[in-house]
């Protein structure tokens, strides 16, 4: 019985064929490689959609990112004054995030609905400041 390493003399490859046992050759590439080239029916069954726009962007003229803080944080800001500047800490816009418990006296450019609701239920005010896009805290319902 011949031994396993003479059944390969005088073959090139030993069995297993030109590129294999050579990095990743007998897989036809690592990772990736080839989805555009030899493994395009793998590209087009598996990954529909891989390359290529999805969505849109706004333009930057037209995106409103606002700085916010909710409603739990104000206690923390307004220290011991019962009235607080939300333009004096760089926020331009109050949520509902929260509790509130003090009774304070808000200036804002932007709050949402819930943040006033949450407000003039712990007994404060809230009144928009420039640019009155959103409600007033005068107007709720």
């Amino acid at each position: 019985m011949p031994s396993r390493t003479n059944k390969f003399r005088g073959s090139r490859y030993h069995g297993r064929g030109k590129k294999a046992g050579r990095g990743a050759g007998l897989r036809g590439g690592r990772g990736l490689a080839g989805i555009g080239k030899h493994r395009l029916m793998t590209r087009i069954k598996f990954m529909p959609g891989h390359w290529g726009m999805h969505g849109f962007n706004r333009h930057p003229s037209l995106r409103k990112v606002h700085l916010t803080a909710n409603v739990s944080e104000l206690s923390d800001m307004a220290g011991d004054s019962d009235s607080i500047d939300m333009a004096d800490h760089i926020i331009d816009k109050l949520l509902g995030g929260g509790q509130i418990k003090r009774a304070l006296s808000v200036t804002v450019e932007h709050a949402s609905a819930r943040a006033v609701r949450k407000v003039e239920a712990a007994g404060g005010s809230v009144t928009l400041s420039a640019g009155d896009e959103e409600r007033d805290s005068s107007e709720e319902e």
